[in-house]
């Protein structure tokens, strides 16, 4: 069983978790980035963030390179809505539909906040 390793970093007055873990793997909590810019509802400007076409093509070519069981199929249609206005992206609707892992640990602080 891997043994997570955390720690803060303060960048600009905002203390921004990273995690650590034994098998190379490391994570920043993209949730405490986001409440520099919103610290009351910092969950908006994730949402706000993950409905922008760059972030989704992002995510999902980093799913495609490092998860073998990332659904791209079911990637595909967020793709091509993604930057309309009636598109929106939550990471539990990432992770749940995808199956990615990328974005696993940000999830949890997200639903933690």
């Amino acid at each position: 069983m891997s043994k997570n390793k955390k720690e803060t970093i303060t960048v600009q007055g905002t203390e921004i978790t990273l995690v650590s873990q034994n098998y190379g793997k490391d994570y920043i909590c993209i949730t405490d980035i986001a409440r520099y810019k919103n610290p009351a509802e910092p969950k908006d400007v994730v949402k706000n963030w993950m409905r922008n076409r760059n972030t989704i093509e992002f995510l999902g070519l980093w799913e495609k390179i490092h998860n073998p069981h990332f659904k791209g199929v079911e990637f595909d249609p967020f793709l091509f809505e993604a930057g309309s206005n009636a598109f929106t992206m939550s990471p539990t609707k990432w992770v749940e539909t995808t199956s990615a892992i990328g974005i696993w640990l940000f999830y949890i602080f997200l639903l933690a906040s």
